[in-house]
Order: structure tokens, then C-alpha cells, then sequence
């Protein structure tokens, strides 16, 4: 009230044209603050665009149908794969080396023994055939897709979900997920459309040069508008999260809730000041206590292992197509150039190990089967090539950098993730994030690893948006 009062004393003594300066520099700035409020609350969007990507010119009609696929295999396929899993040559691995060299060779015969007399592809694929598979031609391309409703049951409601996965992974990265969303007893349960990202597995590999996330979350929001669906929610991680975060971007209209498992932010003086202050005092810049212990000692616990486990990436950023070339003519380095992802993204300390922990999380079918794809299709160069084509330029410049995210937001963070990134770091990026999860255990590949994990952060996640739609006046 001293205060209030001496200000009040202050403002009386002025002249009137010193009070009137006042007032209107006050009203000035109090409506700069609430148009900035404002511009901030305001949902953006980036431009759809448009592109071509089949071989030659565009036709002036496209076919709009969807048609139904199944995935099949021969025996003249299984023999040319046997004949050359039998002609591999090997290079003996350094004494002690483990996974610290990439994938043992002495473990990756024992992978390719299974892989050759034991593992049944043919078993493999009536697996692959147990959900629906479909086809449709979208800006010249046959996409492929996996679509899977749920059983009928009274008072449920159905809410459609789209599943996209990243590389070195594939649609079947969500068969163990799949029954846990479609097959729930609970009030919400999910119609789920799974795509592969066009030249991954079977969905055709574009022809022309520039096909980048925005032209792939542009490929699946026609997907789901020709399915039928003006509302669903996203969910994805690695190439999945920045397609689905585009889709989110291009139309929020129509994306009622986006899950991520794997999420950046963008970089500033907050995130510098973070990491600066962060070690000591964390509560000043918004960090938990679990926060500090994933990103600290930041350059040993993030930087280096980025470093360590990147490599791939500026090959395949650059020129993937000679690499590509080795992998996707030998099947055993295919299996080794995919499986010692599967190894140390998904727990770093797997490279300590001889035989790189490969089956504390998965089994050699499923391993094997993730590969086949990718060697039964040939999809590894054009797969490759999606880094080139999204790392043609600096990704903060481009439009979806320079856009925030303002559909409700979802993010679980897992542990054994390559890059962990705070809740007050990705609120710079995502404007309305509804639930931030530090996950128990999993690391990147999360869908295949520890699907129950996700599935309940899932569920939660979309339970908070449903309830905040229905409580939210019209």
C-alpha cells in the first residue's frame, strides 16, 4: 500500500503532458504485451505444397483407388538369398573388440547361421499377411499401408491413429503394439493406419529428386483424407516424428493429438543457458532432477555419443547411393549394417557386449524380418536417400524449423534414447504439450521394444486430449 501510494504521489506531481506521455506509453506497452500473447496463442501453419515424384511427366488423371496387398515371397527369392548368404566373405574382428568396431563378425556369423538354416521367411510373411495390407497411388507413388480396425464392442469409442516409423525400421516396428491399441477393453480403443514411408519396404521409391519429410507428411495426410478420416491423431519417432510433426504443421485442423517418442527443440539462449546453469542450480532453468541426470556431463553423456553413433548419418546425408550400393547387393551386410542399430540404439551400453545385446529386447525372427523387408523390396539405397533429401540445407531454415507445433502434444521420453530433450526445452518447439513422460526403460526403437510402455502413454495422452475436447466450451 507504501508503495502504491508514493507511485500515486509520483504520478500527481507530474504535468498533465508528462502524465499523458505515461498513460499512453503504458497502454503502448501493455497492448505490444497482448498482441504478442496473442500472436503467440495463434495456431500457424505451414504451406501443404504440392509435388510429383513417379517416373516421367504427371498425368493429367491420377488413380485415386485403394487396392489390396499381400506380401509375398518364392522360392527362386530364397534360394538367390541362400546362395548369397553362402559366398560371404568375413573379416576377422580385433581381439576385446565387442561392438566398439560396428557389428562383431565373430556374432554376425552366428546371426547368419540362424538367418540361413533356421529362420523361415515363409513363416515370416504369413505373419506379415496377418493385418490387412493395401495399396493407393498418391503424387505418382504406390504407397503402401496397414489398416486395422478394431473389434466391435458397445460404448467404445473408435479413434483413428496413424503409426509412422523411421529408419533402419519398418511398418512391422508396430506388430506387437497392434493388438495392444486395436484390441483394448477400455472406453477408447484405436483404428490404426500404418504407412511405409514412400521408398521404404513396400511403398514405392520416388523417381525425382527433393522428396523430403514435408512431401512424405503431404503423401499420408492425402492418405488419411482418402481413407475417410478430417480428424485423427499422429503418433511416431525418428523419421516418424518429424513426418508427423510436419502433418501437425500442415494441417492442425484435422491432427486432434500428436505423439512423439522421439522430439528436438530448437536451439537458443535458453538451451545454452541450461546447459550452463543446469549442472548446479537446474530449478532456475526448468530442468528435473531426472533431466539432469539424462543430459550430465552433457558433452560426455551426449555429444560424444552422438558423435560415436553417427556416422551413418553424413554418409547417408551425402552420398548415400555409394554406400547403398554394397548394402543392398549383400544381404549379410545389409544384416549388419541394420542389426547394429537394433544394437546400440537401443541401449548404448550394448556395445560392451560380444554379442551387442541384440536379443535382450528382440528375437533373430523379428530382427530378420525388419531386414528382409528391406532385402526383398531392395528399398535400402532409396531409404538411405531420405537423409540426402531432408539435409540438403540447414533444417532450422526451413519452414517447419521456423514454425512452432500447436496441436495438443504428447512426448515420452525414453531413457535409452540417443538425444534426450527436457519438457522446458521442447516447450519452445511444442506449444501445447498435454503430458511429458520420462519412460521406465527403452530406448529408441520403442514401438518394438517395450510396446506396452507406449501403448499406456498413448492411451493416457489421448484420454487428457478427449477430456479437454469435451470440457472445452464450444
Amino acid at each position: 500500500m507504501q508503495k502504491l501510494q508514493a507511485l500515486k504521489q509520483t504520478f500527481c506531481g507530474l504535468d498533465v503532458v508528462q502524465q499523458r506521455l505515461l498513460i499512453g506509453s503504458a497502454v503502448a506497452a501493455g497492448g505490444i504485451l497482448a498482441y504478442m500473447m496473442y500472436k503467440r496463442r495463434q495456431v500457424k501453419s505451414i504451406p501443404l505444397g504440392e509435388g510429383w515424384w513417379g517416373a516421367g511427366e504427371k498425368p493429367l488423371l491420377e488413380d485415386n483407388k485403394i487396392y489390396p496387398f499381400k506380401v509375398q515371397t518364392s522360392h527362386e527369392e530364397i534360394k538367390d538369398l541362400h546362395e548369397r548368404i553362402d559366398r560371404t566373405r568375413y573379416t576377422d574382428p580385433l581381439e576385446d573388440s565387442r561392438f566398439h568396431y560396428g557389428f562383431n563378425s565373430t556374432h554376425l556369423k552366428k546371426v547368419v547361421s540362424y538367418w540361413r538354416h533356421e529362420f523361415d521367411w515363409k513363416k515370416q510373411v504369413a505373419v506379415l499377411n496377418k493385418y490387412p495390407h493395401f495399396k493407393t497411388k498418391i503424387e505418382g507413388l504406390d504407397v503402401h499401408f496397414i489398416h486395422v480396425r478394431p473389434p466391435h464392442r458397445e460404448n467404445q469409442k473408435v479413434l483413428p491413429l496413424m503409426l509412422v516409423h523411421g529408419w533402419p525400421g519398418s511398418f512391422y516396428e508396430f506388430y506387437k503394439i497392434m493388438p495392444l491399441l486395436t484390441e483394448n477393453k477400455s472406453g477408447v480403443v484405436f483404428e490404426v493406419i500404418c504407412p511405409s514411408i514412400p521408398g521404404y519396404g513396400f511403398s514405392e521409391a520416388p523417381h525425382k529428386q527433393g522428396f523430403d519429410s514435408l512431401a512424405a507428411a503431404r503423401v499420408f495426410l492425402t492418405l488419411m483424407e482418402r481413407l475417410g478420416f478430417s480428424q485423427f491423431y499422429l503418433q511416431g519417432g525418428d523419421w516418424g516424428s518429424l513426418i508427423t510433426t510436419n502433418m501437425a504443421q500442415m494441417k492442425p485442423q484435422c491432427v486432434k493429438g500428436l505423439h512423439l517418442n522421439m522430439f528436438t527443440s530448437r536451439r537458443g539462449l535458453k538451451v545454452l543457458f541450461s546447459l550452463m546453469i543446469g549442472p548446479y542450480l537446474p530449478f532456475l532453468v526448468g530442468l528435473t532432477r531426472e533431466d539432469v541426470r539424462r543430459l550430465f556431463p552433457y558433452f560426455e553423456k551426449n555429444v560424444w555419443d552422438i558423435l560415436r553413433e553417427s556416422g551413418y548419418f553424413h554418409i547417408q546425408a551425402t552420398k548415400p547411393d555409394t554406400a547403398g550400393c554394397g548394402v543392398n547387393d549383400s544381404p549379410v551386410g545389409l544384416a549388419a549394417y541394420i542389426l547394429e542399430k537394433f544394437s546400440s540404439w537401443t541401449d548404448l551400453k550394448n556395445r560392451d557386449l560380444v554379442d551387442g545385446g541384440l536379443e535382450r529386447k528382440f528375437s533373430l525372427d523379428d530382427l530378420l524380418t525388419n531386414v528382409m523387408i528391406y532385402w526383398t523390396t531392395g528399398s535400402m539405397v532409396s531409404s538411405m536417400r531420405f537423409y540426402k533429401e531432408n539435409f540438403k540445407s540447414n533444417p532450422d531454415n526451413r519452414v517447419d524449423g521456423k514454425t512452432g507445433i500447436f496441436v495438443p502434444t504428447g512426448l515420452a521420453a525414453f531413457p535409452g534414447e540417443l538425444i534426450h530433450c527436457p519438457k522446458s526445452w521442447a516447450q519452445l518447439r511444442f506449444r501445447h504439450i498435454y503430458s511429458y513422460t520420462f519412460m521406465s526403460r527403452g530406448g529408441h526403437f520403442a514401438a518394438f521394444e517395450e510396446p506396452q510402455l507406449l501403448a499406456d502413454d498413448i492411451f493416457q495422452f489421448v484420454k487428457k486430449v478427449e477430456q479437454s475436447c469435451t470440457h472445452r466450451p464450444m
